[in-house]
């Protein structure tokens, strides 16, 4: 479904086709497609995802657009794994406060058993 999609919004313009219409991925096609995932997943919209292909395909002229673009992107991932991390301390917090009430909580009923 995702090469469908990726396909359908002009993502995929190196793959070729046979006569059929059935796409032939090469080597390079399915790191193309590993390189969309890794955007994908790490935060990009599609329309930069789309932006930077046209770039590539653009050719050599546009390295420096592609370059920025890509930057501009890691700041926003590091923006992202800064909050998680922020998340994660609080979850780490509750539940290391969770683990004193419950060590407390059986202190006390070994305390009422003796």
């Amino acid at each position: 479904h995702a090469i469908r999609y990726y396909d359908k919004e002009g993502m995929l313009p190196f793959v070729e086709r046979t006569q059929g219409g059935i796409r032939k991925f090469e080597q390079k096609d399915l790191e193309w497609l590993s390189l969309i995932c890794c955007l994908k997943h790490t935060g990009m919209p599609v329309k930069q995802i789309k932006e930077y292909i046209a770039l590539c395909v653009a050719g050599d002229s546009t390295v420096e657009e592609r370059r920025e673009l890509l930057l501009r992107h890691r700041e926003n991932m590091l923006e992202q794994m800064a909050e998680l991390q922020r998340n994660l301390s609080t979850v780490d917090y509750k539940i290391a406060h969770y683990t004193q009430i419950g060590a407390n909580l059986s202190r006390q009923r070994e305390g009422e058993t003796t």
